[in-house]
């Protein structure tokens, strides 16, 4: 096929690399996030990888908009292909108008429609650099769409600008690389118009992952304790902490296990320490009688679950909406652990904040559900200002010794060790001041000032439009972007249908709440099998329905909105049927 040139401005780009792991897709696709990002492009990456630790088939997608992105995108314009398994797995969601890079170097496909070949380690080797296949690529790339020159050139010298004999080496032979991969780009013919300009957004930006902005998040809402144990794919937490909570008064320290990461921050909460760990669901498994014992004993801290998909081994590098249930009960016996689950990169900043003071405020263990897919995902959002956020510090004891701590049905000062107001904090149900009973009125009353605390967190914001509709679409966590983008695709074919969203999942808003029990239908999409948020509306009196996916991937808009018009004219033909 004869190469296509197109003259409109492209307004949405996306991206795809596939190849073997260790070959470079990861810093192709961040690297080309981070230089569009630097000059005002709307940004949101994608990565998906085996669990092994080298090699294996490895999925990196960016896509560029000028407008803020909600999902990692559908169909794709350029897939760039380091081997041929890239090229078999991924070819077929090449969109009509795309275009294949493939290595020529490494294999040569059978069907050359819509493809051009560059033997990229061959060019890298050439600049005197052979780990430059990426910026290879990345030239290839910006001719495609006319991206200028200069964007990437900035971005490899702030990049390699590090202070290094050899700085200036390494960023000669990046552009070098970027050039030659622009110009072999354009000897293929091929273009796919050019790539509109970015429309600035307002205010300062920045580019970082879900798990970034947790531990910013939570270090902001005034962490200074923090103890974890490596686990897929809530490690980067843990590195992240140990390179960053430092100085007077912080503490980061690797555990041998996950039990003895929860037991340790139960201390520090009890000794009065903004206290957190993060783990994914074989860890929350694990920390469940911890979290049991800072529920019975009222101790603040926060267990962040980077879900995964399950169970057990399951799927660890690939995303699930599936720990809802357990994280709700993580432990034995009547809990009810509060849940933030923020659906964006943003909201993993705000959401690990308001976990820090939620635990703050209603005195126990409060968990941050993210998942793998806003874990590994870079994005721009807009640099919290942190005059702004609100900080939130528990209610602290400071009468005079004889306190009794649990003498009441609600919440209560906490003392501090060492502090007026001397009391245990026990895991075994107890009477006012701390000591074990078994009486059955102590019981009743312990456990109804455990739940009632919950109240305290009941009014909290959430997202709602067109309220009128009878028919409602209520994703959580990160379904929130594809969810959002298919609702709106919904709308403007005029289907009738509303729109609730929180990242307070438990306690729910208390109006939210009320105002989905008016509904006809809730519609849910979520990753999982068992539709687990849907059960857990029904239990609440809400009329949901799951739409569920368990295949390891986030919703395609196209596939959801699908779904929902088809389930929403199947509630149609009830409706005249009636």
């Amino acid at each position: 096929m004869r190469p296509r040139r197109l003259d409109l401005q492209k307004t949405d780009f996306i991206v795809r690399f596939a190849g073997e792991g260790g070959q470079g897709m990861v810093t192709s696709s961040e690297g080309l996030a981070q230089a569009a990002s630097n000059v005002g492009y709307h940004v949101q990456t994608f990565v998906t990888f085996p669990s092994q630790i080298m090699g294996g088939p490895v999925m990196a997608q960016s896509r560029l908009a000028t407008t803020p992105v909600l999902s990692s995108g559908d169909d794709i314009d350029v897939l760039v292909c380091f081997n041929e398994e890239g090229y078999q797995n991924h070819r077929g969601e090449v969109s009509d108008s795309g275009v294949v890079i493939y290595n020529s170097g490494d294999f040569e496909p059978e069907d050359l429609a819509n493809s051009f070949g560059m033997p990229f380690a061959d060019l890298a080797k050439s600049t005197g650099n052979a780990r430059a296949e990426n910026m290879i690529v990345l030239g290839a790339l910006a001719h495609l769409v006319s991206m200028k020159q200069g964007i990437l050139e900035d971005f490899v010298r702030e990049r390699f600008t590090r202070g290094r004999p050899n700085d200036e080496q390494i960023i000669t032979s990046n552009i070098e690389a970027l050039t030659l991969g622009r110009q072999e780009a354009e000897k293929s013919g091929f273009s796919l118009g050019e790539l509109a300009p970015p429309i600035m957004p307002e205010g300062d930006q920045i580019l970082l992952n879900g798990n970034e902005a947790i531990s910013v998040g939570a270090v902001a809402a005034g962490l200074n304790f923090y103890i974890g144990y490596p686990i897929s794919p809530a490690t980067s937490i843990l590195l992240w902490m140990e390179r960053n909570l430092t100085g007077d008064g912080k503490f980061v320290y690797q555990a041998s296990s996950e039990i003895e990461a929860i037991n340790a921050i139960v201390g520090a909460g009890y000794g009065g320490q903004k206290a957190m760990t993060a783990t994914a669901g074989p860890g929350l498994s694990l920390m469940g009688e911890g979290i049991g014992l800072a529920w019975m004993a009222e101790v603040p801290l926060v267990v962040v679950d980077v879900q995964r998909g399950g169970p057990s081994t399951g799927l660890p590098t690939k995303t699930e909406q599936s720990d809802l249930l357990m994280a709700l009960t993580p432990g034995h016996g009547d809990v009810s652990i509060p849940l933030v689950a923020p659906g964006t990169v943003e909201e993993c900043f705000y959401g690990a904040a308001m976990a820090i003071n939620w635990a703050e405020r209603y005195q126990g263990p409060v968990i941050l559900l993210s998942e793998h897919m806003l874990s590994e995902r870079k994005q721009n959002i807009p640099k919290p200002d942190l005059s702004q956020l609100v900080v939130e510090e528990r209610e602290t004891y400071t009468g005079s010794n004889g306190y009794l701590r649990y003498d009441s049905w609600e919440l209560s000062p906490m003392p501090r060790p060492g502090g007026p107001g001397a009391y245990v904090a026990n895991g075994s149900e107890h009477d006012s001041m701390g000591d074990t009973t078994h009486l059955p009125e102590r019981h009743i009353q312990m456990t109804e000032r455990r739940f009632s605390k919950l109240k305290l967190l009941e009014n909290e914001a959430y997202e709602s439009r067109n309220t009128d509709a009878g028919i409602v679409l209520m994703p959580w966590g990160g379904s929130k972007g594809p969810a959002q983008s298919a609702y709106d695709e919904v709308v403007a074919s005029g289907i009738d249908i509303g729109w609730y969203y929180t990242m307070f999942l438990n306690p729910l808003p208390a109006e939210l709440l009320e105002e989905l029990r008016q509904k006809d239908l809730v519609l849910v999409p979520e990753l999982n099998y068992l539709g687990q948020f849907s059960s857990v509306l029904r239990s609440q009196g809400v009329n949901a329905e799951s739409i569920t996916q368990y295949t390891g991937l986030p919703f395609k808009v196209v596939d959801l909105a699908s779904r929902i018009t088809a389930r929403l004219e199947q509630e149609q033909k009830v409706s005249v049927t009636v």
